[in-house]
């Protein structure tokens, strides 16, 4: 049973900085509730197009809720992270943004897709069924250097991570870098495939419950997480689609491997090309199969069949 929270959180902030007032002070133990808004900051819509991708403000991308003053926490310690329950709006969005994502130079227009979901999946279109399996894209401390820092890129304390498997269930542990650990969350995702290969994922806003337990002088020099069971079970079941890319570097790699299964789903499943890329960032995994055999090192997309019906 999910415990129960000792209040609801609001409040958002753009960027990480350490001179933020807390929105809330709380004891190690304690549950809250975070009412986290989507990596666009509601900028989007039922009723948004592609047209409006290029109208976004980007100083509203990427808030997140908090900052949470931890009592007792000082640089050196670590904070765990029970993520305990989401409560999911049911409303979500993906889109590409010109100039981001991995194949951001052969990408290059707007184009969004917009989503209503339950509790289990998400309809691309007809015959198409991505899982549901929310997790916070961004999660973390606020860093030791003084001044704003974006959230795009991960830190050391967490941050905008997106890592799919931090689901309910799942323990984080982050390293503190400031007294009082200064946490907050956001950039709530519906589906992600490991990678997020086109830059969004399926970004929803959701509500979700947190607890906290402060580990005293733990000197953890990046976050670690634990999860509950298999991360794969379910999609796995009926095996996947795999296409490579071998060469001296990696993220070329990964591009050679996106590109590959794009063009096999415009193939096999009469995709356009831009379907195909959201495809791949909401549900296929990037992974590294080799990286010792000199000079070229592969990498993996893991598209699971099971989404086809």
């Amino acid at each position: 049973m999910t415990a129960r929270p000792k209040c609801t959180i609001h409040d958002h902030h753009y960027g990480w900085d350490n001179s933020l007032a807390p929105a809330l002070e709380v004891e190690s133990g304690e549950t809250i509730e975070f009412e986290v808004v989507d990596s666009g900051g509601g900028q989007f819509t039922p009723a948004s197009t592609s047209a409006d991708v290029t109208a976004l403000d980007f100083s509203k991308i990427n808030p997140v809720t908090g900052p949470v003053y931890v009592h007792g926490a000082e640089p050196g310690d670590a904070l765990q992270v029970e993520i305990l329950e989401f409560r999911p709006s049911g409303f979500g969005w993906t889109a590409i943004i010109p100039g981001f994502g991995l194949l951001a130079d052969e990408f290059s227009e707007p184009y969004l897709k917009l989503w209503n979901y339950t509790d289990t999946s998400a309809e691309f279109h007809h015959g198409i069924q991505v899982p549901v399996r929310p997790f916070p894209g961004t999660i973390g401390n606020a860093p030791a250097e003084a001044g704003h820092h974006s959230v795009v890129p991960p830190r050391a304390v967490g941050g905008n991570m997106d890592i799919r498997d931090l689901t309910a269930g799942s323990t984080l542990h982050l390293p503190v870098a400031v007294k009082g650990a200064l946490f907050s969350v956001g950039d709530t995702h519906a589906a992600q495939g490991d990678g997020e290969v086109c830059g969004t994922a399926i970004e929803s806003a959701m509500h979700i419950t947190l607890r906290f337990t402060l580990k005293k002088a733990a000197k953890l020099r990046t976050p670690r997480f634990s999860t509950p069971g298999p991360v794969t079970a379910h999609i796995d079941q009926k095996g996947y689609q795999v296409t490579t890319g071998i060469g001296p570097d990696l993220y070329a790699a990964a591009q050679d491997a996106t590109r590959n299964m794009i063009e096999l789903m415009m193939a096999e499943y009469a995709l356009s090309a831009q379907d195909a890329y959201l495809l791949c960032s909401v549900c296929a995994d990037l992974r590294i199969s080799e990286i010792v055999d000199a000079p070229n090192w592969l990498v993996g997309l893991y598209l699971p069949k099971s989404i086809f019906s």
